[in-house]
Parts: structure tokens; sequence; C-alpha cells
């Protein structure tokens, strides 16, 4: 009994010693499929972006899995609801690692939600997260300045950027009384910092401020103190629901300022919310227009609807997070680890999606820079 022990626990270990040798399976990875988590609003005032989202990606897995998917292995999405909530995004986040186990992450919403899941969870255990609806600097920072920032992969811009470019527009029109309505959270604060920085450097400040809180529509206040101001143009940085119910008191109370969105609103959902009201009111977008297919990913985007399903800026945005992952997977090869999938993505310099860049290395995950400035017209339509 003694020298069979031996003997068994001999080839235990021999066992044990030629899977360590060959590399232990990745978390999340199987002979056959790749799993991918994800957190987003799917109920809710907001459900309606995250389930649009998620649609997208499903459709954008399915087509690879017909085809093969990447290196033999087909990918499988498990997607949680958080509401919006910054709690809820945390708890999935680490559900999705912990228990769920997944290899990635993929289209986080909200920037409060996502910082504080990077911070809290994900940036700690080593996942990565590629793509977020947030153009917040704290998810923008060097490794260097915040070792989390490592597992943040940015597809989108910053607000920042969407802040420069409407202010760059705006005083070249000589409008330079601008009032903000804004989120008071990661979102609005991110992007009402983005404003004041761009106004400051044209030797401005805004007129007027006034807020609302995250997943509220109470916006009498704001628009009582951004009123007094009578400015010439208010700078929402809100999304689509508060940001119609402020537009219609602000009318209310006498007031015809120009309205101006960043990308976060949905144009779709806000037309869709004001109705003829939302006619010019303008928006910063930071994908490429989803109508025109003469542009390769957007072609490719609108393959992948549906029924009766209509282009969307979040629609494309949510391919074009899917894309990157997936081009990231395949330049990460078979033998697949999440260190492997980092530097394949850190490799990415100036990478074509299809009409639509975005460029990573070692110390630098933004993405990329594009804002396109849109109106909305007659009909809704959304013109640029």
């Amino acid at each position: 009994m003694k020298k069979l022990r031996h003997l068994l626990l001999s080839s235990l270990m021999l066992c044990l010693g030629n899977a360590i040798a060959a590399g232990a399976p990745e978390v999340g990875v199987s002979d056959n499929s790749i799993s991918i988590g994800m957190t987003a609003p799917l109920s809710g005032p907001n459900g309606s972006y995250g389930v649009e989202m998620r649609e997208v990606i499903e459709a954008s897995f399915r087509q690879i899995n017909s085809s093969g998917g990447i290196h033999g292995r087909k990918l499988q999405l498990v997607a949680l609801d958080d509401g919006y909530e910054t709690d809820r995004a945390v708890a999935n986040t680490r559900t999705l690692i912990n228990e769920t186990k997944v290899f990635a992450l993929l289209a986080s919403y909200g920037s409060s939600p996502t910082t504080a899941a990077m911070n809290e969870v994900f940036g700690p255990a080593a996942v990565p997260l590629i793509g977020t609806i947030s153009g917040a600097d704290s998810l923008r920072q060097s490794p260097k300045e915040n070792t989390n920032s490592r597992y943040m992969f940015n597809v989108r811009t910053s607000y920042a950027n969407e802040s420069e470019a409407i202010v760059k527009h705006l005083t070249a029109l000589g409008l330079n009384n601008i009032a903000v309505f804004y989120q008071n959270d990661g979102f609005g604060k991110s992007g009402l910092d983005g404003v004041t920085a761009a106004l400051k450097r044209r030797n401005l400040t805004p007129s007027a401020q006034g807020s609302v809180e995250r997943n509220s529509l109470d916006v009498g206040k704001a628009a009582q103190a951004i009123a007094r101001a009578n400015p010439q143009v208010v700078l929402m940085v809100t999304l689509y629901k508060p940001s119609a119910e402020f537009v219609r008191l602000m009318k209310k109370l006498g007031q015809n300022p120009q309205f101006f969105a960043l990308s976060p609103v949905g144009a779709d959902l806000l037309v869709g919310e004001l109705g003829a009201e939302a006619r010019g009111i303008g928006i910063a977008q930071v994908m490429p227009y989803p109508w025109n297919d003469a542009t390769p990913a957007v072609r490719e985007y609108q393959r992948l609807l549906s029924g009766d399903k209509k282009p969307t800026y979040y629609g494309i945005e949510a391919y074009l997070m899917s894309k990157t992952l997936l081009d990231g997977l395949r330049k990460s090869g078979r033998d697949l680890t999440r260190e492997k999938l980092i530097a394949s993505l850190e490799s990415m310099q100036n990478h074509d999606l299809g009409g639509y860049r975005v460029s990573f290395s070692a110390s630098d995950h933004s993405g990329s820079s594009f804002v396109d400035l849109t109106v909305i017209g007659s009909g809704g339509r959304v013109l640029h």
C-alpha cells in the first residue's frame, strides 16, 4: 500500500508538472470558447442605452461564431444589469470576474460606475475592459499615474475633446454667453470641467450652472438658475430624459437658447422623447455617422441589424468596441492569456477598424480623438 501511494503521488506530481509546463488554461478560456463579461443599464431610465449595446455585441459575436470564432473558439457574452448605479456596476464586475470567471470585460457604461469598477475590481484583478460610454479623465490616466488604468482601453474620445470642439464652434459664431446644465456625478462633472477649461482658454467662464442628480428628472431649480442668466447657449452634459425635461421647462420659462449636448445623450432617444421640439439641438458625436454606408465599419454594422432595427450612434459604438476586442483576440493567437491580449491591444497604433481608428500604447489607452458636430433637423434627422 505504501508503495502504491508513492506511485500515485509521483504520477500526480508528474501530471501537475506537465500541466504547468504546458501552461494552465487562462480564466474564461476553454478549448472552444471565450467568455466575455458586460455590465450596463439594461433597465430603468437609461436601460435603452445598455440594451442597444448588448444586442449589437451579441449580433457581432453570432456573426463571428458562425464563421468559426476566433482561432476556433466561440465568443460568449454574459451581460448583467446595473441600472446605471455605481454600487451595482461594481458588484456586477466582481461577480463577472470572481464567480462567472470571464476572460475580459466589454462595453461598460458611465463615468462613475466604470471608474469605481476599475479602481476597486477589474484593475486590481488585472482583467482588461475594452470600451465604456464615458469620456471622463479619470479613465484616461496613464498607468504611471494610476496602475489600474493599464486595464482600461477606451474606444471613444474624452469629454474634454468634445467640449473643446463645441466651444470652439460656438465662440467662432460670436456666442459667448454659455451656460452649463450637468449631471451631478462623474459624467457631468467631467463634462463641466471640460467646458470650463475650453471657455477659460478663451478668457470666458460659464454664465450660469445648474445640475440634476443621476436617474432623476428634477430639473426645476437648474432651469430657473440658468434662465436668470438669459444665455445664448446651454451646453447639456446630461442624458436624454433629463435633457428633454430641461429643454421643455426652459421653453416654458420663455427661454430659447441654442441647446448643445455631449455625445452620451443619444440623438435618437432625445428625438423620441422631445419629438418636434428636438429640432435645432446640437450634439457632439464621437463615432462615425451611422447612416453613411460609405464608411466600411458602418456598412458592416448595418448588416448586423435585423428586423426594424435602425442605425444609431450607440449601436455603432458598441460595434466598434466589439471589433476592437475581436481584433485584439486575433492578434493574440491561439495561446490566449490576458497579458497577451493587453500586449496585442497596446500594439495597435493608428489601428483601422474600417474608417474609424484607435491608437493604444503601453503609456496611453485613450483610443481616439475623433469628434463630429451634428444638429437635429426636421423629422428628427441627425445632420452633420
